[in-house]
């Protein structure tokens, strides 16, 4: 074992340890570990919760994206796959787990962040809050 790919490996398990366990108990509700950052801002939630699959530029290349088995998108040609518009609503449903990935996908194998990021007593708002800070954050990172 080569000495980048065991750092990357030991990288990818600091990064992804959440999303891991949340991806094999999706849709069962939120895992007993599970944790929310303090920050409700969308960069802060994508480096948080997406960027180990999808990258820390949304090109798809996170450092757990070899170990999956569906390659993560793309996540800034979200509005060139949608005829130039970007379906924010549409985004926030997918985040939130309340519609399905599209096609290609099979079994949902993006973690479901809505109910983690609503873990907080009394926190649906703010769940809601950061579901769309984040949706908000993926509009502005397309590309031209």
């Amino acid at each position: 074992m080569s000495g980048k790919f065991l750092y990357g490996l030991i990288l990818s398990v600091g990064l992804v340890i959440l999303p891991l366990v949340w991806v094999q108990s999706s849709h069962a509700g939120a895992p007993d570990d599970a944790r929310l950052i303090a920050s409700i801002q969308g960069p802060a939630l994508f480096k948080a919760y997406c960027a180990s699959c999808h990258g820390l530029d949304a090109k798809g290349r996170g450092p757990m994206a070899p170990f999956l088995k569906t390659v993560p998108s793309d996540l800034t040609h979200i509005s060139a796959r949608n005829s130039g518009t970007f379906p924010l609503m549409r985004i926030d449903k997918i985040i939130a787990g309340n519609e399905e990935l599209p096609g290609g996908h099979g079994a949902r194998g993006m973690p479901v962040w809505g109910p983690i990021f609503s873990l907080v007593e009394d926190d649906r708002d703010l769940g809601k809050v950061r579901i769309d800070n984040l949706a908000r954050y993926l509009r502005d990172l397309q590309t031209k």
